[in-house]
C-alpha cells in the first residue's frame, strides 16, 4: 500500500504557518492523506486499515504527542509512526537532541511500555514527565494566563512562585518500597525523559530507553535559596546540591503531599492534587 497518513492539530503551531504546507517539503513525491486529529473518535479504524509498509505522521507538540500515546494505548499498530514537531512545547524533541526543523522521524519505539501515572482514580501514560508542586503550579499558571488572553512563560512564573506565589509542602515519597519524608518540599517530578517546562533539564541522568524513571525533589530550602538554585535546573546542574536536592531511580513511585496543589502531566495541568502513583 505504502500510504502516508498525516495526523495534525489545526490549532498547533499556527504562528509558524500552515503545518501541512511545511510538511509537504519533507515528503518528496508522496501524496499524504491529511487528517484533522480533533475530528477523530479513535484510531482503531485508521490503524486497522494499515500494514507494515504504511506510515502515520503525528504533527504537534508535547501535548499532542501525549494525547496520541494515550489514545492508541492497547491498540495493534502494524505501521510505522513518525513525528513532526509543531506547537509550543517540544521537550520530547529536545530530549532526543533534535531541533525544530528536523524531518519526520520514527518514534514507534518510544511509544511502547510508557510509564503510567494514576491520579484521582484515573490512569494516564506519559511521554516526558509528571510533577506535583511548583512545576505543576507553573504549568497551571501558564494555562490560566492563556485562558485570560495573557502571555507568560514557565520560567517567569517559576521566579514569581519562588519569591512569593507558591508555598512548599510536607511530603512523603516512596520509591520501590523505600519511604522518604521531608518538610518544605517545593516540587516532586517523576521523569521518563530529561526535560519539562519547555527546556528545563529536570533529570539530566535519565535515559528514556531505560526501564526506570527518575524521581527528584527539592526540599529544606528557603525562598531566596531556592530561587538562587533554580537556574541550575535549566542546565541540569542541580543534583550537585545534595542538601536540598534528592534524586532516585525506580519503577514504582508514590508521592503524597499534606495539602493539594497543581499537577502536570507532559505539561497539561490538573488542579487540587495531593497524591500520584507512577508504575513502569
Amino acid at each position: 500500500m505504502n500510504d502516508v497518513y498525516v495526523l495534525y492539530n489545526p490549532g498547533a503551531g499556527k504562528k509558524k504557518g500552515d503545518i501541512r504546507e511545511k510538511l509537504k517539503g519533507h515528503l518528496a513525491d508522496a501524496e499524504p492523506y491529511f487528517i484533522d486529529m480533533t475530528t477523530l473518535d479513535g484510531y482503531a479504524e485508521l490503524f486497522g486499515g494499515t500494514d507494515g509498509s504504511d506510515k502515520v505522521i503525528v504533527c504537534g507538540g508535547d501535548g499532542t504527542l501525549n494525547r496520541f500515546a494515550n489514545d492508541i494505548d492497547g491498540l495493534s499498530v502494524p505501521c510505522d509512526i513518525l513525528y513532526y514537531a509543531a506547537g509550543s512545547g517540544n521537550d520530547f524533541l529536545k530530549d532526543l537532541d533534535r531541533d525544530g526543523d528536523t524531518a519526520p522521524f520514527s518514534i514507534k519505539e518510544y511509544l511502547t511500555d510508557l510509564p503510567r501515572i494514576t491520579v484521582n482514580g484515573r490512569t494516564h501514560r506519559f511521554i516526558n514527565g509528571v510533577g506535583l508542586g511548583l512545576d505543576g503550579y507553573c504549568c497551571a499558571e501558564v494555562a490560566r494566563a492563556k485562558v485570560k488572553g495573557k502571555k507568560t512563560s514557565y520560567v517567569a512564573v517559576a521566579i514569581r512562585a519562588f519569591l512569593k506565589d507558591f508555598s512548599p509542602v510536607n511530603a512523603k515519597i516512596t520509591v520501590d518500597g523505600t519511604e522518604y519524608e521531608y518538610n518544605n518540599v517545593w516540587l516532586v517530578p517523576t521523569m521518563k525523559g530529561r526535560f519539562f517546562g519547555g527546556g528545563v533539564m529536570a533529570a539530566p541522568m535519565q535515559d528514556r530507553r531505560g526501564s526506570e524513571v527518575t524521581v527528584l525533589w527539592m526540599h529544606n530550602a528557603r525562598r531566596l535559596t531556592a530561587l538562587l538554585r533554580f537556574p541550575s535546573f535549566l542546565k541540569g546542574k542541580h543534583p550537585k546540591y545534595k542538601k536540598m536536592i534528592s534524586v532516585h531511580k525506580g519503577r514504582s513511585i508514590t508521592v503524597n503531599f499534606d495539602r493539594p496543589t497543581d499537577l502536570q502531566i507532559d505539561g497539561e495541568p490538573f488542579e487540587n492534587v495531593s497524591e500520584y502513583t507512577v508504575e513502569c
